[in-house]
């Protein structure tokens, strides 16, 4: 059978960390597995630091094959700064140079297109439009709807502009994957007859073997993963009230991470640990008897690829959010659930689980709900025949 060819696009790839690359990569990975040469084009490495990596530096489009995949990446003006226009101006930056090269460069019929950043989505599918090829959106976040519920965007011309450009996205595909049932209601909503996927953020690694809990007199709590706007670490480490015996450990990277460092110095029971390897983390999550996976503010249409991830790990997840991602932790007995910024609640909970008088599920029971109902290779399987319609 002849291999068919198919294009990635995304804001995001290795050795980039966190979730938007893992399940970038993961997406690409199992489709050159299933028959597909395919191609992925990104932006020279530089999230979460907001500086080009040292090895890229230099470079204006760097083209390279890597596990089977034949990877271009292009310039683009890196920052991590907090200033909304700076930030923008980096995302046009990268749009501009993605358009260009599209416009010019032959690439497969068949694309798919990582939205968000909403502009970077625009750009690819507004020249895939062009050149008569065959669009899958992979949508994770609403925007700009995401941007007015973080405080980032207010209603006005601005705001209607990146509506119109949203909706143009939408009905320019052919196919629409979303990352939760809330973004295909949304979609369906303003594009009733379009066809969409759901394609969780389900990981692609063998789940563990539990050997049992280390005793300890510590109760460990764990962060891992963005230190940004949206997930509010440094407001939960103002405002946690850790009883003695419970500790609250931080990894990742982002703007938040030096005031972190500093309140981590500030307060015995909670400790910051920069980044480190996603494998790695992996090891060293197996220490802790509990996550915590916050968003400041409820954001319709998230549910965040760490309760995938984390519990396929068998860790017992602290949610503290509204939503389906509430929903999700609830539902399937992976933890329990707290609203967002509720602070009176958590250190209720804490001081509940220090004293013993709640208990966290077993590490056991969440892998195997997670194998029942979390399952990547189904998903795929469906998401194939879904794709090979057109």
């Amino acid at each position: 059978m002849s291999r068919k060819d198919i294009l990635i696009i995304s804001n995001y790839f290795p050795p980039e960390t966190g979730a938007a690359p893992n399940r970038i990569y993961s997406l690409a990975e199992n489709l050159t597995k299933n028959g597909y040469n395919t191609t992925v084009l990104c932006p020279l490495p530089n999230y979460p630091f907001g500086s080009i990596f040292k090895e890229y530096k230099g470079s204006f489009i760097k083209k390279t094959n890597e596990d089977d995949l034949t990877v271009y990446r292009l310039w683009l003006w890196a920052n991590n700064s907090k200033n909304k226009f700076i930030r923008l101006f980096s995302m046009l930056s990268f749009s501009l140079t993605l358009f260009f090269f599209l416009l010019f460069k032959k690439t497969p019929k068949k694309v798919i297109i990582q939205c968000s950043p909403l502009f970077v989505g625009f750009f690819a599918v507004l020249v895939s439009k062009l050149k008569g090829k065959k669009v899958i959106l992979n949508v994770s976040d609403l925007w700009p709807l995401a941007g007015l519920e973080m405080g980032i965007l207010n209603k006005g011309f601005y705001y209607s502009i990146l509506e119109k450009i949203e909706v143009f996205n939408y009905k320019n595909s052919h196919l629409i994957m979303g990352q939760s049932e809330e973004i295909l209601t949304h979609i369906s909503k303003k594009m009733p007859d379009k066809n969409t996927f759901l394609y969780r953020n389900y990981p692609d690694f063998k789940t563990p073997i539990i050997q049992g809990t280390k005793s300890s007199e510590k109760i460990k709590i764990v962060y891992a993963g963005l230190l940004g706007i949206a997930q509010g670490i440094y407001k939960i480490c103002q405002e946690i009230e850790l009883p003695k015996n419970i500790e609250f450990h931080i990894y990742g990277n982002g703007p938040e991470a030096e005031l972190i460092t500093k309140i981590a110095q500030e307060k015995d029971n909670i400790f910051y640990h920069n980044s480190i390897s996603r494998e790695k983390l992996h090891e060293e999550l197996q220490e802790y008897q509990l996550t915590l996976i916050p968003l400041k503010n409820r954001i319709y249409g998230s549910v965040p690829s760490k309760i995938f991830e984390y519990s396929r790990l068998g860790l017992p997840i602290l949610y503290l959010s509204e939503g389906e991602g509430s929903d999700l932790v609830v539902k399937n007995k992976l933890g329990y659930s707290i609203a967002s910024n509720d602070f009176k609640a958590l250190n209720e909970f804490l001081e509940s689980l220090n004293n013993k008088s709640i208990s966290l599920p077993l590490k056991t029971d969440i892998i195997d709900t997670v194998e029942r109902n979390f399952d990547l290779d189904i998903q795929f399987k469906k998401f194939l025949q879904s794709i090979s319609i057109f």
